[in-house]
């Protein structure tokens, strides 16, 4: 059966920073020296993010976040106060979970309204609902407060595809293309939500460091059924999107790799851990096992047009293109993402997706993302 891409969304919370900003806020609960005070930019500037936006920060925080310059943050946010000693580890996880029980739902509404919208669905289509999250847990989940916040049916069918990370997205997408090929009326909404920046960590860790500087909060909604989209939209023609399928799904681990990326639960958040190895992973390994995947479906890497790769840092978008051999801008969507959103966990991808379509690339696509295990995730998109 023929599953069809029928709207895409995302949304992120009001509040913004810079990342020069950020790395001022982030001297207060990391840094105990003059080097490591001197180090901080260094490391925030090499992420090439220039703004993220986080649930924790007011609309008016930063003066400037409408402008090209690079503004301050007029009032730092107050759940990461100054730390107070060594042992001061920042809030603890439950306070960081209670947060994230107040935001998420709020955040992942806002992104679902923009895919009922941009696809011309109703809410009273949707069969199934498939959330995707890794940085908060509690029951009942924000899916459950979606069914309200959205006006879907009360008895849809809920999944939630929970801590996969940065690849989350896609490991729901085709759990979301399994339950719309079941039926050619199933209409299947998939919302990933991420508040990444509850889980900033104190003390001058490099991991830690690296985390706090590429993470941000951001969720994307995509919706998938057996039938087309909307034939007409507000000006009469077809929706960008009417006829683009989800063709396929893929993943694999890299034997070997369990130690190379991990995202664990803390006393004081949840702790990322990322060797600097993986680049060079994906370099070695990322071509040979896309080449098999693509082949079954009778494509070649020069086949595919357009290229949806999760921006998990610069590091990792260079190595992709190295490994596909791709051209030089063929990542642009990506760095953009990056660049003006940050690290978004597993909503990112959608980000990249929904710029793509609407700079008007021109497919098949094939979406990755890589994660704990170590793993890679890919989803084959065409017309």
């Amino acid at each position: 059966m023929t599953i069809f891409v029928r709207g895409t969304g995302t949304a992120n919370p009001p509040g913004s920073i810079t990342q020069t900003a950020a790395a001022k806020i982030g001297q207060r609960y990391c840094v105990t020296s003059r080097d490591q005070a001197k180090l901080m930019p260094v490391l925030y500037r090499r992420t090439r993010v220039q703004r993220r936006y986080s649930v924790l920060l007011d609309a008016d925080a930063d003066p400037e976040a409408g402008g090209d310059t690079i503004g301050h943050l007029a009032k730092p946010p107050e759940f990461y106060p100054p730390v107070k000693n060594a042992d001061d580890k920042g809030p603890t996880t439950a306070e960081r979970m209670e947060v994230y029980q107040r935001h998420a739902a709020s955040l992942g509404a806002a992104a679902c309204l923009k895919a009922f919208g941009d696809g011309g669905v109703s809410p009273k289509a949707i069969t199934h609902l498939v959330t995707v999250s890794c940085t908060g847990f509690g029951a009942p989940g924000f899916d459950v407060q979606l069914i309200d916040r959205l006006g879907l049916c009360p008895d849809v069918s809920r999944t939630h595809i929970g801590f996969m990370g940065c690849h989350g997205a896609m490991n729901g997408m085709r759990v979301a293309r399994a339950f719309a090929s079941a039926d050619p009326q199933n209409c299947v909404l998939l919302c990933a939500v991420e508040l990444c920046s509850l889980h900033h960590q104190y003390g001058f860790d490099p991991d830690s460091i690296v985390a706090n500087a590429l993470f941000a909060d951001g969720a994307g909604a995509i919706i998938l059924g057996g039938i087309r989209g909307s034939q007409s939209s507000s000006d009469g023609g077809l929706p960008y999107h009417a006829s683009l399928r989800h063709i396929a799904s893929g993943a694999t681990i890299i034997d070997q790799t369990q130690d190379q990326m991990s995202w664990q639960i803390g006393d004081h958040g949840f702790k990322m851990t990322l060797a600097a190895t993986v680049p060079e992973l994906i370099r070695q390994h990322l071509r040979s096992w896309l080449s098999s995947w693509l082949q079954d479906h009778s494509l070649a890497i020069e086949d595919i047009g357009g290229w949806i790769v999760h921006p998990g840092g610069p590091r990792v978008l260079e190595a992709t293109a190295d490994a596909l051999a791709l051209l030089p801008d063929a990542l642009d969507d990506s760095f953009a993402i990056l660049r003006d959103y940050g690290n978004m966990s597993s909503p990112t991808v959608l980000f990249v997706l929904q710029r793509a379509i609407a700079e008007g690339r021109e497919g098949p696509f094939v979406m990755l993302g890589f994660g704990p295990g170590l793993a890679i995730e890919a989803a084959l998109l065409g017309e």
